[in-house]
């Protein structure tokens, strides 16, 4: 079996540090992927600070070369992060890509994100434009797996956003707790399909996690380099978003930034929905098949619960932070 792996930094393995380099949650599932009787080939095409342009343009074809059996793709928190974002473009290069892996034979693992405002702890008029923008490309990501049968966990709960020791110093990746628990996930949902015959990862970290002083020093490099690397990029436009949040707020408009948001989802849905199957999903997605939600809390024992099937398993869309 051929498992290719695409996106960014969450899948190229950032938190997860061994011997060599990196490995992340997508290496620890294609080992259990494969049994005594079929082995797997893994390729990483994963580069962090990727955006959805990098996938299509780069990575795409060259896993689609690579003829995977499986395929992850998760990415849009990068494009989050810019003053560029655009989602109706963003959906529409996920589409290609879902479009160009399954017409080469390949099952799609997608992930939908908790948004990064809340990961890093901003303050409500910060994090509340990149709570809107993270929700729409969840909502995206969720109409895209629906459409192409993807297997698809949910890990946008609040629960994954409060254990922190699924997180690294850094609060921008997850830990090898994290990953482990990404992997193991992913594992329960492909086995159910029959498509993962080796035994699941394992849950507990076979590393220590960082001490204070390892971790404030990790905060303090990690942290001030993505700040200067944000500086002339997201940190003037959020503080513009920041600053109409405040405004609106103050006039009482706040629901009209709500209602931007909801057009621009609907146009993006629309987007990649054939026409047959649009709905007021820009608000409330349908049901994803297959989905599941990573329950972070109880990991440590049982490990990711599936989420109940139909629609009342799809999650909310929130336009509010």
């Amino acid at each position: 079996m051929r498992f290719a792996a695409l996106g960014d930094s969450f899948t190229e393995g950032v938190g997860d540090p061994v011997p060599g380099g990196l490995r992340g949650w997508a290496a620890l599932l294609a080992e259990g992927v494969a049994d005594g009787r079929r082995g797997v080939e893994f390729r990483n095409f994963a580069v962090s600070g990727a955006q959805s342009g990098d996938v299509r343009d780069r990575q795409a074809a060259a896993a689609a070369a690579f003829r995977p059996h499986l395929a992850s793709v998760v990415v849009g928190v990068n494009d989050t992060l810019r003053r560029t974002f655009d989602l109706l473009l963003l959906a529409r290069r996920l589409d290609e890509v879902c479009a160009l892996l399954t017409g080469g034979g390949a099952v799609l693992l997608t992930v939908c994100l908790p948004d990064p405002g809340a990961v890093l702890g901003l303050p409500a008029p910060l994090g509340r434009p990149l709570a809107r923008r993270q929700a729409a490309v969840n909502a995206v990501v969720h109409a895209l797996s629906e459409r192409y049968g993807a297997v698809h966990l949910h890990m946008a709960d609040r629960a994954w956003v409060e254990d922190r020791s699924l997180w690294s110093p850094d609060r921008l990746h997850p830990a090898e707790r994290g990953h482990r628990t990404v992997a193991a996930g992913f594992h329960r949902l492909l086995a159910a399909r029959g498509l993962a015959l080796g035994a699941a990862p394992g849950l507990d970290p076979r590393r220590p996690f960082p001490g204070r002083l390892d971790s404030w020093l990790r905060l303090v490099t990690a942290g001030t380099g993505w700040l200067a690397r944000r500086s002339t990029d997201l940190l003037p436009q959020l503080l513009c978003l920041a600053g109409a949040e405040l405004r609106h707020g103050a006039c009482g408009t706040g629901a009209l930034l709500d209602r931007r948001a909801e057009e621009a989802l609907r146009r993006a849905l629309a987007a990649v929905q054939p026409a047959a199957v649009q709905h007021s999903a820009a608000v409330q997605p349908a049901a994803v098949q297959h989905s599941a939600a990573v329950q972070p809390a109880d990991a440590r024992t049982a490990g990711a619960r599936a989420a109940p099937s139909g629609p009342s398993a799809a999650p909310r869309v929130s336009m509010e932070g």
